[in-house]
């Protein structure tokens, strides 16, 4: 029971890092959703496969969310949605429903998309629905458009992989094996372009080959030709079961080079690139000088401010805060409802030095009313931790902000200096969904 009145205490909303579990520092409970709006959902996601079409079967309280974020972009004309009702669940009519609704749409649609995500839901696996009848006969009706499978699903959140990972997967679902062109490089499974000034960008440019990005397709075809890449470089958490599924369907290999922050793992990092490239390793000298100087002109202006990250900024954050933590800056809280393997090794640094560090759930049902926001003037970086802790102060990213590498340290220290010196208007900000999502429109 959780008072609504009065003081409440941060038990089971927060402890110190050195008594924190990992992964899992809070148990799973009732949750509370704060109006940090900024990640990306399955509709955003969705949209980068240009000339695509969404349609979504579910009951019309779960078709709210949806039909607004696709307003909100200014694609509502890219969506369409089909109403299950009690009758297709007392009837058993669920393939029916959904493969004629799916033909009634695409027959009045202005132009038949290249490509359909349909989105089904909980209610379809509960009842057994049979699914691969249901695209069997969308494929022999429709042969002309390509078919991907899709969820709505919440019962995916606590047990095999996430709905956030199941959709960055499925979104590359459509395609189909190609000659391999040796040339050719994919990024896959982030929702903003690399920042082109990255070294990991450079490496593949400066030597002559080709990027394909789901962000950078304009047209159907520029998604089709992903296909041919020889390799998919993931470097997201979420992005690897998309990687994996590639190798084993297209035959192109898979790289993991996580976003981090670590000099060294990011000198590892791209040098496995060079070493799959055919180049000898570098010690990148000249950018790790440039990545330290930057994060000490940043200190110059932060000082001793308190620092909170949230895991919707970066997708390691024990591995900034260790950064930050390193350069002089005072990292006082991490927003992270769980850790993932990638951040082991420096949430164990954190343990050791820096253990008063305090780590609070987003999530947890006390976090709607806890006193918890700080008193003098602090810097967040990440949205949640700006709403939490009542800053004006923050810097407004998600999922590294297409930030990378030492590159990606210089940017997002000069955006730390900015942010705390300019102060935003949090309310308005926090709102808007997918944030940066215009690049697939």
């Amino acid at each position: 029971m959780i008072k609504v009145s009065g003081r409440v205490d941060e038990t089971g909303a927060c402890t110190a890092i050195k008594d924190a579990a990992f992964p899992a520092p809070f148990v799973s409970g009732l949750e509370y959703g704060a109006p940090a709006r900024g990640t990306w959902n399955i509709v955003h996601i969705g949209m980068l496969i240009p000339e695509s079409h969404q349609i979504y079967v579910c009951a019309a309280n779960c078709l709210r969310g949806v039909v607004l974020t696709a307003e909100e972009m200014g694609a509502a004309d890219r969506l369409s949605t089909i109403a299950v009702q009690e009758n297709n669940v007392l009837e058993g009519d669920m393939e029916e429903l959904i493969i004629e609704g799916v033909s009634d749409i695409l027959e009045k649609l202005p132009q038949r998309p290249a490509a359909v995500l349909v989105y089904t839901v909980c209610i379809h696996h509960f009842m057994g629905c049979d699914l691969g009848l249901v695209y069997d006969e969308l494929g022999r009706r429709y042969p002309e458009v390509a078919f991907a499978d899709c969820y709505m699903n919440p019962i995916m959140r606590k047990s095999g992989l996430t709905p956030d990972q199941t959709m960055r997967r499925q979104l590359y679902s459509i395609l189909q094996p190609l000659e391999i062109d040796r040339k050719s490089i994919n990024i896959i499974g982030n929702n903003v372009p690399t920042d082109e000034s990255s070294e990991l960008i450079r490496i593949i440019r400066e030597n002559g080959y080709e990027l394909k990005d789901i962000t950078l397709c304009k047209t159907y075809d520029e998604y089709l030709a992903m296909a041919e890449s020889g390799v998919n470089i993931s470097c997201l958490p979420a992005a690897i079961p998309a990687g994996d599924y590639l190798k084993e369907k297209l035959g192109q290999e898979h790289l993991h080079l996580p976003l981090c922050y670590g000099f060294d793992e990011i000198t590892e990092n791209l040098n496995t690139l060079n070493e799959y490239l055919g180049f000898g390793p570098k010690e990148y000298e000249d950018e790790k000088s440039a990545a330290l100087n930057a994060l000490k002109e940043a200190k110059k202006v932060i000082g001793g401010a308190k620092i909170s990250i949230d895991y919707t900024a970066v997708p390691r954050p024990a591995g900034l805060a260790r950064l930050l933590s390193e350069n002089g800056f005072y990292v006082d809280r991490l927003y992270v409802d769980s850790f993932t393997e990638w951040d082991k090794t420096d949430f164990d640094w954190l343990v050791k030095n820096k253990p008063e560090i305090k780590v609070y759930a987003t999530v947890h049902a006390k976090m709607r009313i806890l006193d918890r926001r700080c008193s003098e003037k602090s810097l967040a970086i990440g949205q949640k931790a700006a709403y939490f802790t009542g800053s004006r102060y923050f810097v407004n990213i998600v999922e590294g902000g297409g930030m990378y590498g030492f590159d990606g340290i210089v940017k997002l220290a000069g955006l730390m200096k900015e942010a705390f010196m300019r102060p935003k208007n949090v309310r308005q900000l926090i709102q808007m969904k997918g944030l940066g999502c215009d690049c697939c429109l």
